[in-house]
Parts: C-alpha cells; sequence; structure tokens
C-alpha cells in the first residue's frame, strides 16, 4: 500500500507540473501577387513610355546610362545613390546623391539581380514585383504585395 500511495504520488506530481494543451498557431499562407505585380509593371512601363528588359524571375530594368566602368557581380560590394518609390509616385526611400555602400548579398533579391546590369556610372531603373522586394507580407512600413520601382546609379563597385 505504501508503494502505491507512493507511485499515486509521483504520478500527481507528473500530470500537475505538464502544461496544459495549446492552439497551435496559424500563419496564413503567403499570398501569391505574380498576376497582379505583372500588370501594374507593364501598365507602369506603357503609361511611362519606358524601353525595358524583363529577366527570367520577372524583374525588369531599362538603362538610362550603361555606364563605363566595373560591372558588380551579385556578391560585389557597390556604392548606389536611389530613390525607390511605388507606380503611384509615393516615395518610400531615397539615399543622398553620395548613396550608400552595402554588398549586394545584403539586400532584396531584385538589387542582387539587377545592379549587375550597370557598370559603375551608369543610371536606370528597376521595377521589382513583390516576391523579388519584401513578398506578401508587410515589411518596414512597405505593404505586402508593393511592386517596387528604384531609379538608381551606380557610383562604385569595390
Amino acid at each position: 500500500m505504501k508503494h502505491f500511495l507512493s507511485a499515486l504520488l509521483v504520478l500527481t506530481v507528473f500530470i500537475s507540473c505538464s502544461s496544459p494543451e495549446q492552439e497551435p498557431v496559424t500563419i496564413d499562407p503567403p499570398k501569391d501577387y505574380t498576376v497582379e505585380n505583372e500588370k501594374e509593371i507593364t501598365d507602369y512601363i506603357a503609361k511611362h513610355n519606358l524601353t525595358a528588359q524583363k529577366t527570367a524571375s520577372g524583374l525588369y530594368y531599362v538603362i538610362n546610362e550603361p555606364g563605363t566602368g566595373d560591372q558588380p557581380t551579385m556578391t560585389s560590394n557597390v556604392t548606389v545613390a536611389y530613390k525607390g518609390y511605388y507606380s503611384n509616385g509615393a516615395v518610400f526611400n531615397e539615399s543622398t546623391a553620395a548613396g550608400i555602400t552595402f554588398n549586394l548579398q545584403q539586400v532584396i533579391r531584385g538589387w542582387t539581380e539587377g545592379i549587375p546590369f550597370f557598370k559603375t556610372g551608369g543610371s536606370g531603373i528597376l521595377l521589382i514585383p513583390s516576391r523579388l522586394g519584401y513578398g506578401s507580407y508587410d515589411d518596414r512600413g512597405i505593404p505586402g504585395g508593393s511592386v517596387l520601382i528604384f531609379d538608381i546609379k551606380l557610383i562604385a563597385v569595390k
């Protein structure tokens, strides 16, 4: 009987120490904005009479000035002056004329893929669908699914 009571006491302690079952957290799957982004980008290109190239990933780019210096790779450190805005013209970010320096592996995929189309001194426009930008979720004030447009000037490749 003594062993039975001891076993019952141990069992009671284990049961009382267990945590209650928690409801699983559900996260909505990311929304695919491919069709909407494509239309938004092509409408923007037509409205502004741009001659843009499209990559296999869906990035569009316009080279206004190709540049004459070094051409970066997807892993280069670069200095870029830029203005980022939505297709409605609202600016969400802008560098100084001196630009900012960063490694192309530490930025959104649209920049990693797009900046190497330019040589030092080159300038143009990157039209980036959300899947190559910040995706389908809000991020640092940028609404999920947003097409991002950047006027860029490649100042230096390091």
